[in-house]
């Protein structure tokens, strides 16, 4: 029986990125600020290098409600995420290189592959459960620290 890989490939054997991706490794904060008050905070997984941002949270089951990722990129642009091969829903927070949040995506689609646009250009992106922004009043205009 053929598999697919990440990248859609066939192959004679199963993915085996799937369990390893599960375990979350703690590489830092996220604090979410509003008028210069703490909102939340969130340990992160840092995505900065391609191969990291590709697979950012995929093959995921599930996620604490206390963790995300953060995604870093060399310059600020305008930026699209989708949902391929991701198992849980997402809020995806877009955030420009001041670090203010300048778009975000609520309750992002598992399995979707429909472009999850920035609405400016962002140098960082994080995501969390989906339900996270709405449960903490996070709002574009708010900043984040790490």
């Amino acid at each position: 029986m053929p598999y697919l890989n990440e990248r859609g490939e066939a192959t004679s054997s199963p993915r085996t990125e799937s369990t390893a991706a599960t375990s979350f490794v703690k590489e830092g904060e996220v604090t979410f600020l509003s008028e210069g008050k703490t909102i939340s905070k969130i340990d992160i997984e840092i995505a900065e290098n391609e191969a990291e941002q590709s697979k950012g949270l995929m093959y995921r089951p599930y996620m604490p409600d206390s963790v995300g990722m953060l995604f870093v990129f060399q310059d600020s642009k305008p930026l699209g995420f989708w949902m391929k091969n991701t198992q849980i829903p997402l809020d995806i927070i877009y955030v420009d290189s001041n670090r203010k949040i300048v778009s975000i995506q609520k309750n992002a689609k598992p399995y979707s592959e429909e472009n999850l646009p920035s609405l400016s250009p962002a140098q960082y992106v994080v995501e969390v459960n989906a339900g996270y922004v709405d449960q903490h009043g996070i709002a574009v205009g708010d900043v984040i620290q790490f």
